[in-house]
């Protein structure tokens, strides 16, 4: 691959600057700057904007109305996105589902959900992990009974990422429970408004409210919203992840991580001297600085890859593996820059008119600690290097 970025390129990066500079909120970008939870409203605002523009279904072909974007352009736009503070658009619907339906969706689900995903109608939330069943995804136990033209489904979802917005859930369930595990799974499209369907909230280590429970009591859903065949479920959710997985890693995230830690490093003084020129620092920052640019090329060469076979492959557990341990890093190291002014307790930014810590450590603790998840979802990166081991090594 040629890594320089040709005229064409540069153009399209200029693009790409300029429409942010006019066109982000400013409300929007302070919260993703100061790492805010960022609401549904503003989630849903910033959709409709890059959708008006044509450039919400950025990984999508043309004719299911993506973009078409060669691997450098998305690289550039993630870039230029972040660069803005733009918040990360709805994964589940556009980066999951959209490409499962492209490829396993029937005509009928193909012209009625991929439209409502990039016009907003619908809000999607993934129904994969269980109590019983997170990294060893295969042994979910949630079923799904065939009644004449219907699926009655009966059991439990968690870790349902913004569950308490959507309005339909992707859910991997078990219809043949007497084959291999693999086997016997298939992909259901279910409308959250069912009667049966309860969503409870879970309050995670920062104190947000991210994810969910949902629960299952006999939810009666139409056969017709069976996405290819039945059975065929694990393959499809293979191959969900892999996108899921290339998604996680976030490289322009991390580039925008990173500058700030470099900012906040230059502003922060340790014995009359700038956080930056301590050398143990300032190791620790050069080294992260390596592996980004390193998964900055290895991310290039697997969005080339994939626009030529039409989907990542295994390798995206690299991907997903150093994506995170990079960010995991980077929000360590704005921790240990604020030092004491990055403890989580209440009015630790300003008490009246007195300002007791700098406005950039109002969420570090939170996003530190919300951050930890990141080496768990998605397949632990434990799977994930065992992935690696049998697909790639053949050990």
């Amino acid at each position: 691959m040629d890594l320089s970025y040709s005229p064409e390129d540069i153009a399209f990066r200029d693009e790409v600057r300029a429409f942010f500079a006019d066109n982000m909120p400013e409300d929007i970008r302070t919260a993703v700057r100061n790492g805010s939870e960022l609401g549904k409203e503003m989630l849903e605002r910033y959709h409709t904007i890059l959708n008006a523009k044509g450039w919400l279904a950025a990984t999508w072909p043309v004719e299911f109305g993506g973009t078409g974007w060669s691997p450098v352009q998305r690289h550039i736009f993630e870039e230029e996105a972040c660069r803005a503070y733009a918040p990360r658009p709805l994964s589940f619907g556009l980066a999951m589902l959209g490409p499962v339906l492209q490829k396993f969706g029937s005509k009928e689900q193909q012209e009625y959900y991929l439209p409502r995903i990039l016009n907003g109608d619908d809000w999607w939330c993934q129904g994969y992990s269980e109590p019983g069943a997170g990294s060893d995804l295969a042994s979910l136990k949630t079923r799904a009974v065939r009644d004449g033209d219907e699926y009655v489904v009966n059991g439990q979802k968690t870790w349902t990422t913004l569950g308490q917005h959507a309005n339909r859930i992707f859910c991997l369930v078990r219809t043949d429970p007497d084959v291999k595990q693999q086997q016997g799974i298939s992909f259901l499209l279910i409308d959250i408004d069912t009667p049966g369907i309860e969503v409870r909230p879970i309050r995670l280590i920062e104190g947000g409210h991210e994810v969910n429970e949902v629960f299952f009591t006999d939810v009666r859903v139409p056969v017709t919203n069976l996405v290819g065949e039945e059975n065929q479920g694990w393959t499809i959710a293979k191959y969900l992840l892999t996108h899921e997985r290339t998604n996680i890693a976030g490289v322009g995230f991390s580039m925008q991580a990173l500058e700030e830690v470099k900012t906040l490093a230059r502003r922060t003084t340790r014995n009359g001297r700038p956080l930056i020129e301590d050398p143990l620092f300032a190791a620790r920052v050069a080294q992260v600085e390596i592996d980004l640019e390193a998964m900055k090329i290895t991310n290039l060469r697997m969005l080339y890859t994939a626009q030529k076979q039409g989907a990542p492959g295994p390798e995206t557990s690299i991907l997903k593996i150093k994506g995170t341990v990079i960010m995991q890093e980077l929000r360590d190291l704005a921790r240990r820059a604020l030092g004491p002014s990055s403890a989580p307790f209440p009015g630790h930014i300003t008490d009246g008119n007195l300002m007791l810590a700098p406005v950039e450590a109002a969420n570090n603790a939170a996003r530190y600690f919300n951050g930890r998840k990141t080496s768990i979802y998605g397949g632990s990166n434990e799977i994930q290097r065992n992935i690696l081991t049998k697909t790639m090594l053949e050990l």
